[in-house]
């Protein structure tokens, strides 16, 4: 028998693996996971309802085309059906939108440290990954990432608020930077977080396209619609992109369970914004608490905060562990910690606190 493996992809060779945030340990004295954006609260009134009923026929292939769902986001954005795609999670149209416009020899910018999929999806597509330092405000740097368009340059992005750090980048900035952007490439507002958004100068993306036909916008319902264990996201994008997106799409990626799922949570609109600004509320109570102790936390119109620990950060991760707290670290830069249940944001708190004061 020959010890010889298949050939596969040079791309893949180096690649990192994606980390999702780490689990509350069971029977330990974890109690609350901080560590991966999730929205603390069960589904929105009606949604599992409707998810248990579309799951009494999952013998059954899921409608390929989404049509209930794209016709309920078609409606709510104002938008043709034709200028919608969606994928299993914002993170998977991202990787469609890769698909359709990248391959070897081209190059894709995005900011740094951004969303950790960005160098993931970029590498797989064999695409070149050009990284572009945050500020030291830690917010989008868009004149570096203008200039450094080049002629190999297929695809920008501009995750808005960022992940993980919070914070975001205003309307006027913005529309300078796209002035900047030749027309034929393609600059993806990734707003996964645009739910928790309170500053009234950060604009909304679908605005942004409406006017520019290299604009293509990336939401989810994982977040603020608490649907993350069901990957449901989408793209509104002119018709020569999202038609790109279906053609990349992995068919009946998303779930009938998922698309019914996602249509009743547009319908609890109610509940839904309600939700959202409770979890506002602990946020701005969260980054009042850490500014408090001391520390140096950039404004976040998400719904996690982020501290730049350097190389103090796994310490600070285990001693959040301790406490009863998983956070989210990033190793010799810092950690990400998720708004969660008031008891969980406590307990968060209560961890810096001590922390700030060992130091």
């Amino acid at each position: 028998m020959s010890d010889t493996s298949p050939k596969l992809r040079a791309e893949l060779d180096g690649i990192p693996l994606y980390r999702p945030g780490k689990p509350a340990a069971s029977g330990g004295p974890v109690a609350y996971k901080l560590s991966s954006n999730e929205n603390p609260y069960p589904p929105l009134p009606g949604v599992m309802e409707q998810a248990i009923s579309a799951a009494g026929v999952f013998n059954r292939y899921p409608d390929m085309a989404c049509t209930g769902l794209i016709n309920e986001l078609a409606e709510r954005f104002e938008v043709p059906a034709s200028h919608l795609a969606t994928g299993t999670g914002s993170v998977g149209v991202a990787q469609q939108l890769l698909q359709a416009t990248a391959g070897p020899g081209d190059e894709v910018i995005y900011a740094w440290r951004s969303f950790e999929a960005y160098p993931i999806i970029t590498q797989i597509s064999g695409a070149a990954s050009i990284r572009v330092p945050l500020t030291t405000a830690e917010v989008h740097d868009l004149d570096a990432m203008a200039g450094a368009i080049t002629d190999r340059t297929r695809l920008i992005f501009v995750c808005n608020p960022n992940n993980p750090t919070g914070t975001v980048v205003r309307r006027a900035e913005l529309e300078r930077f796209l002035d900047r952007v030749p027309d034929d490439v393609l600059v993806v507002l990734d707003e996964a977080y645009r739910e928790f958004n309170r500053d009234a100068e950060v604009p909304d993306g679908v605005d942004i396209y409406r006017d520019r036909p290299n604009v293509a916008v990336l939401r989810t319902f994982s977040k603020a619609y608490g649907l993350a264990g069901l990957r449901v996201g989408f793209a509104i994008a002119r018709e020569p992109v999202a038609d790109a997106l279906r053609k990349t799409a992995v068919p009946f990626g998303v779930s009938q369970i998922a698309q019914e799922a996602a249509v009743a949570s547009l319908h609890a609109e109610d509940a839904l914004l309600e939700r959202v600004g409770s979890l506002v509320t602990e946020r701005q109570r969260v980054h009042e608490g850490l500014a408090g102790q001391g520390w140096t936390v950039p404004e976040t119109q998400a719904n996690f905060v982020w501290l730049r620990l350097g190389e103090r950060t796994l310490d600070f991760a285990a001693a959040c562990e301790a406490a009863g707290v998983v956070v989210r670290p990033f190793v010799n830069e810092g950690v990400r910690v998720t708004i969660g249940e008031p008891e969980a944001n406590d307990i968060f708190l209560a961890a810096a606190e001590a922390f700030r004061k060992e130091l």
